[in-house]
């Protein structure tokens, strides 16, 4: 299912369903740029609670997240960060409340659980891209394109990607934060990657740890099921050991036992250019370009 389009006017209601905002100043100068551009803003309680490390209880943000996806005047549903805390309220989400009100969703890093699970548990498309309260609406790529993706205007992007393992591939697009994909296997909210294209990217963890995340996707079968690969931002992943394998040796010695279309290349992560990709549409990968087959909402 496709969520309506957004117009200017409409409500954009803005949750924290992982960790608690650390920057004010950053957070509301990312909601003056969408009151700017003519949208109307709702803060959920979660914005400005706070519980350790998390955005307050898991009840809390759970109750933002179910309630704004209740609610008829919220159009669409902004993540305001990260962090960590996503996992701990998916027993907590109405599923049935999210199926019969379909609306966008938005985020990246630990949203990807969100993002993922709301897709193949409903068929909802997602959308892995630029947050409220990390400063990311302040570059006007991440802003146009984000808007483009929201708006129906997908169709003239072709992305160049570089390629480690030849081939095309066309199919459905899922994925994001590969740290928090590998916390969902062996769990009852392990996602379907039968003839998806994944596309992964990380931030902070050293390349002896991405290759062992890969291994593990490894033995679970996941890269048997999958079209093709794509590899966003890995950032800060390298290592000062000089006797270890860079990130890109241990993309090249995994990957080239893979027999499926490897790329890299995308600007999507946790890097200052943050492309928007909606999970659960369709993809095509053509002489190394990655282009939207469909857009990701709908027009009525």
């Amino acid at each position: 299912m496709k969520p309506k389009k957004l117009n200017k006017g409409d409500k954009i209601g803005i949750i924290a369903p992982a960790s608690p905002c650390y920057n004010k100043d950053l957070f509301m100068k990312g909601i003056k740029i969408l009151n700017d551009l003519g949208f109307n803003i709702e803060l959920g309680r979660s914005c400005f609670a706070r519980e350790g490390f998390l955005a307050g209880d898991d009840f809390l943000r759970a109750e933002d997240f179910n309630n704004f996806f209740k609610r008829k005047d919220i159009d669409a549903i902004f993540c305001l960060r990260g962090g960590y805390g996503s996992i701990r309220i998916l027993d907590k989400i109405d599923w049935d409340c999210v199926i019969n009100n379909p609306k966008i969703f938005i985020g990246y890093s630990d949203i990807t659980v969100l993002l993922n699970v709301i897709y193949d548990r409903t068929n909802i498309i997602c959308f892995h891209g630029p947050m409220v309260g990390t400063g990311d609406l302040f570059n006007d790529i991440n802003l146009n394109m984000l808007l483009d993706s929201l708006q129906g205007n997908l169709g003239g992007y072709k992305i160049k990607l570089k390629c480690i393992n030849f081939g095309q591939a066309e199919g459905i697009i899922i994925g994001g934060n590969l740290s928090v994909l590998v916390s969902l296997i062996g769990t009852r909210y392990n996602i379907n990657f039968k003839d998806k294209i994944l596309f992964i990217e990380d931030i902070n963890e050293e390349p002896y740890k991405i290759d062992r995340m890969l291994q593990t996707l490894k033995y679970c079968g996941t890269f048997d099921k999958l079209k093709a690969i794509i590899l966003g931002q890995f950032t800060n992943c390298e290592t000062l050991d000089e006797k270890s394998f860079t990130l890109h040796e241990v993309f090249i010695n995994f990957f080239r036992e893979i027999n499926i279309p490897v790329f890299y290349g995308l600007e999507a992560g946790h890097g200052r250019i943050k492309m928007t990709i909606p999970i659960g549409i369709k993809v095509k990968i053509e002489d190394n370009h990655l282009t939207f087959l469909e857009e990701a909402v709908n027009y009525d």
